[in-house]
């Protein structure tokens, strides 16, 4: 599991450039499917087992965009401006390396300033490429760059960018693997641009029809000093997930997450969103509607150049989802 999310999450993907990471999951599942196929948004879509006239068809989702820069504008002396490609709070980006698509990096600066407590906005803050000139500059407008980090095992603890949700993806890869036959039509869909408004999952539930669907993301942890916002912890178990600020989840949906935890003995917590969304909103609105629900791993940081898992929470969420698709559905 380890080799897995390192190699996840050190391949680079932000949102409307998954292409290369798409890559990399086809070829951890190979031996693993029956079906894989990539829809026009760039979703892709793999089928567990053969198609089964008459039994529910399941889908399970985990995104796989990470947040990134976008140059805007390039100065005569060569500092790039950028824009955000979802949820870059500048709290965590002055200072930050960067890695551009091109291969080309920088580091993200800002102006002096008198108050040194207090963080700029983004419109605020340049990329230095190291240059002197425009003429010079290794990016140009439109160029896209994420945050470089390399990864870090701690032991129990894992430490990387885009655990968000190369997290949920390591996890839906391995309960392929794991998952010897269904009485189920089990589909895994890495959805694309979750981060810019979770574009694909919905037209992705659009073209399955699922009858049920479960999203795999990560959600906030509530265990560092003085962190009251949720009774999430690293370590106790995967979370169903009940609500964000797109999502109610289905109540037979988590019901049926519970009971199947409890059948396999397996630490579960309860995961309520008071900001951010996941892919479950516009899978749920899909067409007539879907009922859905969320398994969501714990992460501390969640959205910082270095987001942090614990290996347990991983391992376990992979035996609960192979514990839930390995029996008939029933809400």
């Amino acid at each position: 599991m380890k080799e897995l999310v390192k190699k996840l999450t050190q391949t680079t993907a932000p949102s409307g450039y998954e292409t290369n990471l798409r890559s990399v999951i086809e070829e951890e599942l190979k031996g693993s499917t029956d079906q894989i196929r990539v829809d026009g948004l760039g979703n892709m879509i793999v089928r567990k087992g053969p198609e089964q006239p008459g039994a529910p068809t399941i889908m399970l989702a985990a995104h796989m965009d990470e947040i990134g820069l976008m140059v805007t504008h390039v100065d005569e002396n060569g500092f790039a401006r950028f824009t955000n490609i979802g949820g870059v709070f500048p709290r965590y980006t002055a200072g930050a390396r960067v890695r551009f698509l091109n291969g080309a990096a920088g580091v993200i600066g800002i102006e002096p300033h008198s108050n040194t407590s207090s963080v700029p906005a983004l419109d605020k803050m340049f990329i230095d490429t190291g240059v002197s000139s425009a003429k010079q500059s290794p990016v140009e407008i439109g160029d896209v760059a994420v945050f470089e980090r390399t990864f870090e095992d701690l032991g129990d603890r894992l430490v990387s960018k885009a655990m968000d949700d190369r997290a949920g993806i390591a996890v839906l890869i391995e309960a392929f693997r794991q998952l010897k036959k269904s009485p189920n039509n089990v589909y895994a869909v890495f959805t694309v641009q979750e981060e810019v408004g979770a574009r694909g999952a919905g037209r992705a539930a659009f073209g399955l029809e699922p009858d049920l669907a479960l999203v795999v993301d990560v959600t906030l942890c509530g265990d560092t000093p003085q962190n009251k916002e949720t009774q999430v912890f690293l370590g106790k178990g995967p979370a169903v997930h009940i609500k964000d600020l797109g999502t109610l989840a289905d109540p037979r949906v988590t019901g049926w997450i519970k009971k199947g935890a409890q059948r396999a003995r397996i630490p579960i917590q309860t995961s309520i969103l008071t900001r951010g969304y996941t892919d479950t909103y516009t899978i749920q609105t899909s067409r007539a509607g879907v009922p859905a629900g969320g398994i969501a791993i714990p992460c501390r940081y969640i959205h910082s150049p270095s987001e942090m898992v614990d290996v347990s929470d991983l391992t376990n969420s992979v035996k609960l989802l192979a514990a839930l698709l390995s029996k008939p559905i029933s809400l």
